[in-house]
């Protein structure tokens, strides 16, 4: 059998596959299905420093290969978490990541000291709207990802995750940025901003018009992305995007990503984070490859 453990800025996953957040709420109802203790790390779904009510609906919509979503980063609040989901989460063997979100620089840092050291890493999710700079996106402006990460970083007790937007003009320069605020881990990527029109009503489906398309439409966008990235920083990456089989997991893997996380897929199918597990153990049997490590950023490229 392969060795399926990594080691994620120091933080030592069993096997690389984790959630993307968003998808896997707390865990509570996956846990059902699956011994969450089978997962490098659950990654959970956005945490605010006060609790959000998120969008109007409706707020998902399906589209071809793919799910639109704008439901606004609805959360209890970080205190309601540790209150009432870190002790039973802490009941299994998989590493905790929270995915911080907020308005203003200063919402993460307050959601970031919240937490302090309850959970093994920290997911800063700079595709929120920053209502200081009109509702751009944190993600979409380097010299802005460069300052809330060096922010971020000062107050934070555990290792932190930057998870970039694709919806970027040139995604290794935000990545870079990142690197250069302090990020000890880069993930990507968040969805791609799209829409769906009724064409009765002739209006769009989601209630805020627009939302982040995630599935298998994007992972092309998604594999694309991880590349680049990798050729740009030294640090672990966390690849997401379209994952739904083993076989998508080890070409984000090849493309240079130390670890993957799995999301729409679990809409679907609610063992799919076992299936990509399962199946990138069976590549590496298959083809007597020892350590999953050995095969990032391997692909090699036509021309070269």
């Amino acid at each position: 059998m392969a060795n399926m453990a990594v080691n994620i800025a120091g933080v030592e996953w069993k096997n690389p596959v984790t959630t993307g957040s968003g998808t896997f709420g707390f865990g509570r109802e996956y846990s059902e299905y699956f011994d969450l203790s089978e997962l490098g790390a659950v990654c959970l779904k956005a945490l605010s420093a006060v609790p959000r009510l998120g969008n109007p609906s409706p707020r998902i919509a399906e589209t071809e290969k793919g799910i639109l979503n704008s439901v606004g980063l609805q959360n209890p609040g970080a205190e309601a978490f540790l209150e009432k989901e870190l002790s039973w989460l802490r009941t299994y063997d998989t590493k905790l990541i929270a995915n911080l979100c907020g308005s203003t620089v200063e919402d993460y840092i307050a959601v970031a000291e919240i937490l302090g050291d309850n959970v093994d890493m920290f997911e800063l999710n700079i595709s929120c709207p920053n209502v200081k700079e009109g509702g751009m996106a944190f993600g979409t402006s380097a010299k802005m990802i460069e300052e809330i990460t060096s922010k971020v970083k000062a107050v934070a007790k555990v290792p932190l995750i930057v998870k970039l937007s694709p919806n970027v003009t040139d995604i290794a320069e935000m990545a870079r940025a990142a690197e250069a605020g302090g990020a000890d881990v880069i993930s990507l990527i968040n969805t791609l901003l799209g829409m769906k029109i009724d064409i009765k009503t002739r209006r769009p489906i989601l209630h805020n018009n627009m939302g982040g398309l995630s599935g298998p439409a994007v992972k092309p966008v998604a594999v694309r992305m991880v590349y680049q990235v990798r050729q740009a920083v030294s640090i672990p990456i966390i690849g997401m995007g379209g994952i739904t089989t083993g076989e998508d997991a080890i070409e984000f893997m090849l493309a240079g990503a130390n670890a993957v996380a799995v999301g729409t897929a679990g809409i679907v199918d609610p063992y799919a984070w076992i299936r990509v597990r399962n199946g990138i153990e069976k590549y590496l049997d298959d083809n007597g490859i020892a350590d999953v490590n050995d095969i990032v950023g391997t692909v090699q490229m036509n021309g070269k």
